[in-house]
C-alpha cells in the first residue's frame, strides 16, 4: 500500500510569522496535481522544532482535511516524551493519516535499548503502521540494523523506515533486516535510482521538484531503467545544491516551491538562513528547465 514518492511539506508563514493556510493548501494540491502517490507533514522540512504544539496540530489538521483521503498520508511525530508521542500518534489518526514515522527523543548518548523501549511503549499504543526516521547524520541519533529487526520482532507494526542514508546502507540494511521492512529514504532524492536498486519502496523528499521524481519513479517501475536515469541526472545538480545542509535546504528548497506555486514572497521563521543573491543565481540556473506546479 505504501509506495513511491512522498513531497514531505514545508511550513509557510504569513508576514506575521503564522502558519499560513492558503499556501499550505496551494502545497498540498500542487503535490497531488502532479501525482504524488502520498503526502508527509511534520518533518525536518515542516520546521517542526519551530512549531508551537498548537501549530503542529493546525497545520496537522489543515493537511490532513486538504488531503481528504486521496492519498496515504505519513506525520512524522518528534514530541520528546513517550506520553507526548502517543497523543500525537491519535491526533494524527484523527486528521487521517494513514501511518506515522517515530523521531527518537532529543537525548544523545545513551545504550541502544533505551531508545528501543521508547519506540516500543510508542507503537504498542499506535493503531497505525509505525516507521523510524534512523537518521543519524540528521538528528544525531540512530539505530544499528539489529536493534531495527528487533524492534519489529517485538512490535511488528513497527514495519516501515525512513532510513535518510546512502544507498549502499541501504542495501546493507535491506539484506540484514531480511526484508521485514518497507523502506523509505529522503535526503531530497539523492542517490534516487540507486535506492530503488537498494530495495527502497518510496522516497520521501520535498516537493521542489517532486513531480520529476514522480515521472523517475513511474519509470523505474515500468523497466524504463535508462529514461529514469536521465531524468535524475536533469535534477541531480538541483539536489545537490539544495542538500549541501539542512539549512540551505529550508532556505532554497521552500522558495523554489514557493515560485512554482505561483507566489514569490517567502516569510521565514527566525532563526533561519537567509538568501544570497549567488544563492539565488544558482537556484534559479539550477531550477530553469522546471515549470509551475
Amino acid at each position: 500500500m505504501f509506495h513511491g514518492i512522498y513531497p514531505i511539506l514545508y511550513a509557510f508563514f504569513d508576514a506575521q510569522g503564522r502558519p499560513d493556510r492558503e499556501l499550505m493548501r496551494r502545497q498540498v494540491e500542487g503535490c497531488l496535481r502532479h501525482g504524488a502517490h502520498g503526502l508527509a507533514v511534520m518533518g525536518l522540512a515542516t520546521e517542526v522544532a519551530k512549531l508551537q504544539n498548537g501549530e503542529r496540530r493546525q497545520i496537522l489538521e489543515w493537511v490532513g482535511a486538504d488531503v481528504g483521503g486521496r492519498v496515504p498520508l505519513a506525520v512524522t511525530i518528534g514530541e520528546p516524551s513517550v506520553q507526548g508521542q502517543i497523543e500525537m500518534v491519535r491526533a494524527a489518526k484523527a486528521a487521517g493519516a494513514s501511518w506515522v514515522i517515530l523521531q527518537p527523543p532529543p537525548v544523545a548518548g545513551l545504550a541502544e535499548i533505551e531508545y528501543l523501549r521508547f519506540f516500543g511503549a510508542v507503537a504498542e499504543k499506535s493503531e497505525l503502521p509505525v516507521a523510524i526516521q534512523n537518521a543519524a547524520m540528521y538528528i544525531g541519533i540512530g539505530l544499528s540494523n539489529a536493534g531495527l529487526k528487533t524492534l519489529n520482532k517485538n512490535h511488528p507494526n513497527v514495519s516501515i523506515l525512513k532510513g535518510e542514508a546512502p544507498a549502499n546502507a541501504i542495501r546493507s540494511l535491506v539484506e540484514e533486516s531480511a526484508g521485514v521492512f518497507r523502506i523509505f529514504n529522503g535526503r531530497g532524492g539523492l542517490e534516487l535510482t540507486d535506492n530503488f536498486r537498494a530495495g527502497c519502496v518510496g522516497m520521501i523528499p520535498a516537493p521542489e521538484c517532486h513531480d520529476v521524481q514522480v515521472k523517475i519513479y513511474e519509470a523505474w517501475k515500468r523497466g524504463d531503467e535508462e529514461e529514469a536515469e536521465r531524468l535524475y541526472r536533469s535534477i541531480l545538480p538541483l539536489i545537490t545544491f539544495l542538500m549541501s545542509s539542512i539549512e540551505n535546504f529550508l532556505c532554497y528548497g521552500k522558495r523554489l516551491t514557493a515560485r512554482r506555486l505561483g507566489f514569490h514572497e517567502v516569510h521565514a521563521r527566525v532563526p533561519s538562513q537567509q538568501p544570497t543573491p549567488f544563492g539565488l543565481e544558482m537556484l534559479a540556473r539550477l531550477s530553469k528547465e522546471l515549470g509551475p506546479l
